[in-house]
């Protein structure tokens, strides 16, 4: 034991001046800015954050739950979208230099560079700096990525159409009918069945079921299709007298 200078006296104990418990680092005050005990103050604070996090999605996902589609139904037409962070891909596979026959340009080669370039960017750029000013090439690359996957996906947004994407994932609720009746009969031998499908669930067209239209509604659509032009008018070639049955035919599919 060590006696005279360095010692500290505290009761009839003799500890040395510079003595700390082993493993234990110094007090953060003692270094601001560089270093703190992982073990327990660094993971309190991850762990406190996460659980921050953890609750704030859990009442996300309460209030507003994911949205559900109809069953998979091979004979309706459905364009898949991916979820909102893959849609600047999704747009880039959109654009001619990258699709069809050059589909592996944008499938591959362009996003395998843009990670190429990042599993670089360490050897590229070895300097100390931390300011981005002070480091051109990492700042120029991410402010290049940034910007082209937030234009690609407000491309992919403004351009995609919202409406026949909420039309075609749509659940239906289905009405039980006499395909022996007069009505479906007109609607089977009518053009309407190539758009609006066997069963009046919908494919290139709406469903029929459930439209909340009366019979005078529909006979107008027949003979002057509906204002967002995606049924043209004239395509209802029958007699007026069938177009009545069928219209009122459709009225009557609704869930009781």
């Amino acid at each position: 034991m060590h006696r005279g200078k360095g010692m500290k006296f505290v009761g009839d104990s003799r500890i040395k001046a510079n003595h700390r418990m082993p493993n234990v680092p110094k007090d953060y005050s003692e270094y601001p800015g560089k270093t703190e005990a992982f073990w327990p103050n660094f993971l309190l604070k991850e762990w406190m954050v996460g659980a921050v996090f953890l609750i704030a999605y859990l009442l996300l996902t309460v209030a507003h739950p994911s949205p559900l589609e109809g069953p998979a139904d091979p004979t309706r037409a459905y364009t898949p979208l991916p979820d909102w962070y893959f849609l600047f891909m999704y747009q880039l596979l959109k654009y001619s230099f990258a699709s069809g026959p050059y589909n592996i340009i944008g499938a591959i080669v362009i996003p395998g560079l843009a990670f190429g370039a990042l599993l670089l960017m360490p050897f590229l750029d070895k300097s100390p700096e931390r300011r981005p000013s002070k480091r051109p090439l990492p700042t120029a690359f991410m402010l290049l990525t940034l910007a082209a996957m937030f234009y690609l996906t407000w491309e992919s947004v403004v351009n995609h159409d919202w409406e026949a994407q909420k039309i075609q994932g749509a659940i239906i609720e289905t009405v039980e009918f006499d395909k022996g009746s007069e009505g479906y009969q007109i609607y089977a031998n009518s053009a309407c069945i190539n758009c609006h499908g066997e069963g009046l669930e919908g494919g290139a067209g709406p469903t029929l079921m459930n439209t909340g239209l009366t019979a005078d509604e529909i006979i107008d659509i027949a003979h002057n299709g509906t204002p967002s032009g995606k049924m043209p008018a004239g395509l209802w070639t029958g007699s007026d007298e069938d177009l009545q049955k069928l219209a009122e035919f459709i009225e009557s599919l609704k869930a009781e």
